[in-house]
Protein backbone atom coordinates (compact mmCIF):
# COMPACT_ATOMS: atom_id res chain seq x y z
CA UNK A 1 0.00 0.00 0.00
CA UNK A 2 1.29 3.25 -0.62
CA UNK A 3 2.13 5.17 1.95
CA UNK A 4 -0.90 8.26 2.78
CA UNK A 5 0.75 11.81 2.95
CA UNK A 6 -1.15 13.41 5.83
CA UNK A 7 -2.70 16.98 5.48
CA UNK A 8 -0.30 19.76 6.94
CA UNK A 9 -0.89 20.92 10.22
CA UNK A 10 0.51 21.79 13.21
CA UNK A 11 -1.05 20.90 16.64
CA UNK A 12 1.54 23.05 18.84
CA UNK A 13 1.53 20.23 21.57
CA UNK A 14 5.33 18.99 20.27
CA UNK A 15 6.41 21.86 19.01
CA UNK A 16 10.53 22.80 18.01
CA UNK A 17 11.74 20.38 20.61
CA UNK A 18 9.41 17.46 19.37
CA UNK A 19 10.87 18.17 15.80
CA UNK A 20 14.29 18.10 16.51
CA UNK A 21 14.04 15.23 18.68
CA UNK A 22 12.62 13.43 16.11
CA UNK A 23 14.73 14.52 13.52
CA UNK A 24 17.82 13.45 15.66
CA UNK A 25 16.69 9.70 16.34
CA UNK A 26 15.77 9.37 12.94
CA UNK A 27 19.35 10.37 12.20
CA UNK A 28 20.69 8.29 14.95
CA UNK A 29 19.54 4.82 14.09
CA UNK A 30 20.61 4.92 10.07
CA UNK A 31 23.26 2.63 10.08
CA UNK A 32 23.87 -1.43 10.07
CA UNK A 33 25.47 -3.35 12.24
CA UNK A 34 28.03 -6.22 11.29
CA UNK A 35 29.44 -8.37 14.11
CA UNK A 36 32.36 -10.64 13.79
CA UNK A 37 32.77 -14.05 15.65
CA UNK A 38 34.57 -17.36 16.33
CA UNK A 39 34.00 -20.90 14.91
CA UNK A 40 31.00 -22.93 16.15
CA UNK A 41 30.65 -26.57 16.99
CA UNK A 42 30.75 -29.79 15.31
CA UNK A 43 27.43 -30.64 13.51
CA UNK A 44 25.23 -33.18 14.67
CA UNK A 45 24.09 -36.13 13.03
CA UNK A 46 20.92 -35.53 10.89
CA UNK A 47 17.98 -37.48 12.80
CA UNK A 48 14.56 -36.95 13.87
CA UNK A 49 10.99 -36.82 13.53
CA UNK A 50 8.83 -35.25 10.87
CA UNK A 51 5.49 -33.61 10.76
CA UNK A 52 3.83 -34.09 7.84
CA UNK A 53 3.36 -31.07 4.99
CA UNK A 54 -0.15 -31.81 4.37
CA UNK A 55 -0.57 -31.77 7.85
CA UNK A 56 0.78 -28.09 8.24
CA UNK A 57 -0.89 -27.10 4.98
CA UNK A 58 -4.03 -27.89 7.15
CA UNK A 59 -2.94 -26.31 10.24
CA UNK A 60 -2.35 -23.34 8.00
CA UNK A 61 -5.44 -23.19 6.15
CA UNK A 62 -7.27 -23.74 9.00
CA UNK A 63 -5.99 -21.11 11.39
CA UNK A 64 -7.45 -19.97 14.46
CA UNK A 65 -4.24 -20.23 16.95
CA UNK A 66 -1.11 -19.69 15.02
CA UNK A 67 1.16 -19.38 17.79
CA UNK A 68 0.84 -23.03 18.31
CA UNK A 69 1.60 -24.09 14.49
CA UNK A 70 5.16 -24.54 15.41
CA UNK A 71 7.63 -27.58 15.16
CA UNK A 72 8.52 -29.50 18.66
CA UNK A 73 12.40 -28.38 19.82
CA UNK A 74 14.94 -30.67 18.09
CA UNK A 75 18.89 -30.46 18.28
CA UNK A 76 19.39 -32.62 15.06
CA UNK A 77 21.37 -30.13 12.09
CA UNK A 78 19.50 -30.38 8.73
CA UNK A 79 20.15 -28.54 5.70
CA UNK A 80 19.19 -25.03 7.10
CA UNK A 81 21.79 -25.34 10.25
CA UNK A 82 24.33 -26.84 8.28
CA UNK A 83 24.41 -23.86 5.47
CA UNK A 84 25.00 -21.61 8.49
CA UNK A 85 28.00 -23.57 9.66
CA UNK A 86 29.65 -24.07 6.61
CA UNK A 87 30.03 -20.66 5.88
CA UNK A 88 33.66 -19.60 5.16
CA UNK A 89 35.90 -17.15 7.58
CA UNK A 90 34.79 -14.27 8.36
CA UNK A 91 31.24 -15.10 7.05
CA UNK A 92 30.51 -17.57 9.28
CA UNK A 93 27.98 -16.06 11.14
CA UNK A 94 23.74 -15.89 11.78
CA UNK A 95 22.24 -13.13 9.53
CA UNK A 96 19.80 -11.84 11.42
CA UNK A 97 16.84 -8.97 10.23
CA UNK A 98 16.52 -6.69 13.17
CA UNK A 99 15.22 -3.36 14.23
CA UNK A 100 17.76 -0.69 15.25
CA UNK A 101 15.09 1.97 16.33
CA UNK A 102 12.93 0.03 18.32
CA UNK A 103 13.76 1.40 22.01
CA UNK A 104 14.93 -1.42 24.42
CA UNK A 105 14.34 -3.73 22.03
CA UNK A 106 16.68 -3.34 18.95
CA UNK A 107 18.08 -0.14 19.11
CA UNK A 108 21.77 2.00 19.26
CA UNK A 109 22.09 3.79 22.54
CA UNK A 110 23.98 6.87 21.68
CA UNK A 111 24.87 7.52 25.20
CA UNK A 112 26.29 4.00 25.57
CA UNK A 113 29.78 4.35 24.54
CA UNK A 114 29.57 1.21 22.54
CA UNK A 115 29.77 2.76 19.04
CA UNK A 116 27.15 1.02 16.87
CA UNK A 117 26.48 -2.02 19.14
CA UNK A 118 22.91 -3.24 19.14
CA UNK A 119 20.97 -3.58 22.38
CA UNK A 120 18.13 -4.58 23.55
CA UNK A 121 15.73 -7.86 24.26
CA UNK A 122 15.52 -8.84 20.64
CA UNK A 123 19.13 -8.53 20.74
CA UNK A 124 20.02 -10.51 23.42
CA UNK A 125 17.63 -13.34 22.13
CA UNK A 126 19.86 -13.19 18.95
CA UNK A 127 22.99 -13.34 21.04
CA UNK A 128 21.82 -16.85 22.92
CA UNK A 129 20.74 -18.20 19.48
CA UNK A 130 24.07 -17.60 17.63
CA UNK A 131 25.69 -19.21 20.67
CA UNK A 132 23.86 -22.19 20.83
CA UNK A 133 24.26 -22.65 16.70
CA UNK A 134 27.67 -21.57 16.02
CA UNK A 135 29.28 -21.48 19.76
CA UNK A 136 29.85 -18.13 20.00
CA UNK A 137 27.28 -15.01 20.48
CA UNK A 138 28.81 -12.80 18.94
CA UNK A 139 28.80 -14.34 15.70
CA UNK A 140 26.13 -12.63 14.04
CA UNK A 141 25.31 -10.14 11.34
CA UNK A 142 22.82 -7.77 11.65
CA UNK A 143 20.76 -6.56 9.08
CA UNK A 144 18.72 -3.71 9.72
CA UNK A 145 15.09 -4.60 8.18
CA UNK A 146 11.85 -2.17 7.91
CA UNK A 147 8.79 -3.22 9.07
CA UNK A 148 7.26 -4.22 5.31
CA UNK A 149 10.45 -5.96 4.55
CA UNK A 150 10.70 -8.72 7.14
CA UNK A 151 8.75 -11.37 4.80
CA UNK A 152 10.54 -10.43 1.76
CA UNK A 153 14.05 -11.02 3.41
CA UNK A 154 13.25 -14.51 4.73
CA UNK A 155 11.86 -15.20 1.28
CA UNK A 156 14.27 -14.02 -0.69
CA UNK A 157 17.13 -15.81 1.49
CA UNK A 158 18.81 -12.00 2.89
CA UNK A 159 18.63 -13.45 6.29
CA UNK A 160 18.63 -16.57 8.11
CA UNK A 161 15.92 -15.10 10.46
CA UNK A 162 13.95 -12.24 11.41
CA UNK A 163 14.13 -11.33 15.46
CA UNK A 164 12.08 -8.13 14.80
CA UNK A 165 8.88 -7.91 17.30
CA UNK A 166 7.14 -9.95 14.54
CA UNK A 167 3.58 -11.46 15.77
CA UNK A 168 3.02 -14.85 14.48
CA UNK A 169 -0.77 -14.11 12.46
CA UNK A 170 -2.84 -16.88 10.51
CA UNK A 171 -1.28 -14.58 7.25
CA UNK A 172 2.23 -14.94 8.06
CA UNK A 173 2.84 -18.54 8.61
CA UNK A 174 1.39 -19.19 5.40
CA UNK A 175 4.84 -17.36 3.55
CA UNK A 176 6.68 -18.36 6.52
CA UNK A 177 7.72 -20.61 9.56
CA UNK A 178 7.76 -19.46 13.33
CA UNK A 179 9.18 -20.37 16.34
CA UNK A 180 7.05 -21.31 19.61
CA UNK A 181 6.30 -17.58 20.89
CA UNK A 182 8.55 -15.54 23.17
CA UNK A 183 6.26 -12.52 24.01
CA UNK A 184 2.94 -11.90 24.27
CA UNK A 185 1.59 -8.35 23.82
CA UNK A 186 -1.39 -6.61 21.76
CA UNK A 187 -2.49 -3.64 19.79
CA UNK A 188 -2.63 -0.89 21.19
CA UNK A 189 -3.47 3.12 21.33
CA UNK A 190 -0.48 5.96 21.30
CA UNK A 191 -2.00 9.58 21.31
CA UNK A 192 -0.46 13.01 22.55
CA UNK A 193 -1.43 13.50 26.80
CA UNK A 194 -3.75 16.64 25.25
CA UNK A 195 -5.36 14.37 22.72
CA UNK A 196 -9.00 13.93 23.09
CA UNK A 197 -8.73 10.40 21.93
CA UNK A 198 -9.02 7.98 24.87
CA UNK A 199 -8.59 4.34 23.64
CA UNK A 200 -9.57 1.80 20.80
CA UNK A 201 -12.96 3.76 20.70
CA UNK A 202 -15.38 6.10 19.04
CA UNK A 203 -13.06 8.97 20.11
CA UNK A 204 -10.92 7.45 16.94
CA UNK A 205 -13.64 9.13 14.78
CA UNK A 206 -12.11 11.73 12.47
CA UNK A 207 -8.89 10.74 13.77
CA UNK A 208 -5.50 10.47 10.96
CA UNK A 209 -4.05 6.68 12.45
CA UNK A 210 -0.55 5.59 11.75
CA UNK A 211 0.42 2.08 11.44
CA UNK A 212 3.47 0.58 9.98
CA UNK A 213 3.19 -0.71 6.31
CA UNK A 214 2.64 -4.77 6.22
CA UNK A 215 1.83 -4.69 10.07
CA UNK A 216 -0.70 -6.13 12.29
CA UNK A 217 -2.16 -3.46 13.07
CA UNK A 218 -3.23 -2.21 9.52
CA UNK A 219 -4.43 -5.42 8.51
CA UNK A 220 -6.27 -5.64 12.21
CA UNK A 221 -7.77 -1.92 11.76
CA UNK A 222 -8.62 -2.57 8.04
CA UNK A 223 -10.47 -5.45 9.40
CA UNK A 224 -12.28 -3.47 12.34
CA UNK A 225 -13.61 -0.95 10.38
CA UNK A 226 -15.08 -3.36 7.73
CA UNK A 227 -16.79 -4.88 10.51
CA UNK A 228 -18.24 -1.70 11.73
CA UNK A 229 -15.42 -1.79 15.25
CA UNK A 230 -14.03 1.20 13.99
CA UNK A 231 -15.40 4.24 13.30
CA UNK A 232 -15.79 4.35 9.39
CA UNK A 233 -14.78 7.80 9.81
CA UNK A 234 -10.95 7.10 11.21
CA UNK A 235 -8.31 7.95 8.51
CA UNK A 236 -6.08 4.71 8.34
CA UNK A 237 -4.27 5.24 4.95
CA UNK A 238 -1.14 6.39 6.68
CA UNK A 239 1.35 3.64 6.58
CA UNK A 240 5.35 3.95 7.10
CA UNK A 241 8.11 1.54 6.40
CA UNK A 242 9.20 1.71 10.30
CA UNK A 243 7.33 1.92 13.44
CA UNK A 244 9.56 5.04 14.61
CA UNK A 245 8.14 7.17 11.73
CA UNK A 246 4.71 7.00 13.36
CA UNK A 247 6.18 8.24 16.46
CA UNK A 248 8.15 11.23 14.37
CA UNK A 249 4.78 12.06 12.60
CA UNK A 250 3.05 12.06 15.82
CA UNK A 251 5.37 14.23 17.39
CA UNK A 252 5.26 16.69 14.32
CA UNK A 253 1.54 16.78 14.53
CA UNK A 254 0.60 15.35 11.57
CA UNK A 255 -1.31 12.00 12.27
CA UNK A 256 -3.46 12.57 15.59
CA UNK A 257 -2.98 8.67 16.83
CA UNK A 258 -0.78 5.72 16.68
CA UNK A 259 -1.56 1.53 16.74
CA UNK A 260 0.88 -0.61 17.03
CA UNK A 261 1.78 -3.32 19.85
CA UNK A 262 1.50 -2.38 23.07
CA UNK A 263 4.93 -3.61 24.15
CA UNK A 264 6.49 -0.93 21.86
CA UNK A 265 3.97 1.78 22.23
CA UNK A 266 5.40 1.93 25.83
CA UNK A 267 8.95 2.18 24.68
CA UNK A 268 7.93 5.21 22.49
CA UNK A 269 5.80 6.62 25.34
CA UNK A 270 9.40 6.32 27.29
CA UNK A 271 11.46 8.30 24.31
CA UNK A 272 8.95 11.46 24.39
CA UNK A 273 7.21 12.22 27.32
CA UNK A 274 4.46 14.04 25.65
CA UNK A 275 2.43 11.32 24.32
CA UNK A 276 0.78 8.29 26.48
CA UNK A 277 -1.26 4.69 25.73
CA UNK A 278 -4.61 5.00 25.33
CA UNK A 279 -6.81 2.59 26.66
CA UNK A 280 -6.25 -0.84 27.00
CA UNK A 281 -4.84 -3.32 24.65
CA UNK A 282 -7.52 -4.57 22.56
CA UNK A 283 -5.92 -7.68 21.31
CA UNK A 284 -3.83 -10.51 22.36
CA UNK A 285 -1.00 -11.23 20.14
CA UNK A 286 2.68 -13.34 20.54
CA UNK A 287 5.72 -12.58 19.07
CA UNK A 288 7.94 -14.82 17.48
CA UNK A 289 11.46 -15.85 15.47
CA UNK A 290 10.74 -16.21 11.68
CA UNK A 291 12.39 -18.33 9.60
CA UNK A 292 12.00 -19.86 5.71
CA UNK A 293 9.26 -22.51 5.65
CA UNK A 294 11.27 -24.78 4.66
CA UNK A 295 13.83 -24.79 7.36
CA UNK A 296 12.96 -27.48 9.46
CA UNK A 297 16.06 -28.03 11.21
CA UNK A 298 16.21 -24.28 12.40
CA UNK A 299 12.96 -23.86 13.38
CA UNK A 300 13.04 -26.93 15.86
CA UNK A 301 16.29 -25.81 17.24
CA UNK A 302 15.41 -21.80 17.58
CA UNK A 303 12.46 -24.19 19.19
CA UNK A 304 14.88 -25.86 21.85
CA UNK A 305 16.80 -22.40 22.57
CA UNK A 306 13.84 -20.79 23.66
CA UNK A 307 12.53 -23.68 26.30
CA UNK A 308 16.07 -23.06 27.56
CA UNK A 309 16.13 -19.48 27.63
CA UNK A 310 12.66 -19.16 29.14
CA UNK A 311 13.96 -21.51 31.81
CA UNK A 312 17.27 -19.91 32.71
CA UNK A 313 17.06 -18.16 35.97
CA UNK A 314 20.24 -15.84 35.50
CA UNK A 315 20.61 -15.16 31.76
CA UNK A 316 17.24 -16.02 30.33
CA UNK A 317 13.69 -14.34 29.25
CA UNK A 318 13.40 -13.10 33.17
CA UNK A 319 16.57 -11.51 33.12
CA UNK A 320 16.39 -10.00 29.93
CA UNK A 321 12.88 -8.75 30.54
CA UNK A 322 14.19 -6.97 34.21
CA UNK A 323 17.30 -5.34 31.99
CA UNK A 324 15.92 -3.52 29.19
CA UNK A 325 11.39 -4.15 29.42
CA UNK A 326 10.74 -3.42 33.23
CA UNK A 327 11.17 -0.07 32.99
CA UNK A 328 8.74 0.56 30.23
CA UNK A 329 6.13 -2.00 31.28
CA UNK A 330 6.35 -2.74 34.70
CA UNK A 331 8.44 -5.30 36.71
CA UNK A 332 5.32 -8.19 36.70
CA UNK A 333 6.37 -9.52 33.57
CA UNK A 334 3.75 -12.35 33.84
CA UNK A 335 1.42 -9.98 31.58
CA UNK A 336 4.18 -9.80 29.26
CA UNK A 337 5.63 -13.56 29.62
CA UNK A 338 4.56 -16.70 26.24
CA UNK A 339 2.56 -19.34 27.44
CA UNK A 340 3.67 -22.42 27.58
CA UNK A 341 4.70 -23.52 24.20
CA UNK A 342 2.45 -26.27 22.21
CA UNK A 343 3.71 -27.40 19.09
CA UNK A 344 2.54 -29.22 16.05
CA UNK A 345 1.88 -33.27 16.73
CA UNK A 346 4.64 -35.27 15.31
CA UNK A 347 3.70 -37.96 12.46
Amino acid sequence: MTAHVPRARTKGWGGVGAMATACALALVFALLLTCTGSQGRTPAKAAGESVSHAERTRAAEECTAPEKQTLPPGDSDGPAIAEIKNRDGEKRKLIVGVDQNSYRWGYRDPNSGEGVQLEGFDIDLVHRIAEDILGDPDAVQFKAIPTDQRIPAIRDGRVDMVVRTMTINCARIQEVAFSAPYFKTGQQVLAPKSSPVEGYDATLADQEICTATGSTAYSTLEADRKAGLLPESADIRTTVPNQLDCLVRLQLGEVDAVVTDGALAASQAAQDPTVELKGEAFTTEYYGVAMKKDADDLVRRVNRILVDFRADPTDGWQSSYTEWLSATLGQDSSRSAPPAPQYLRRS
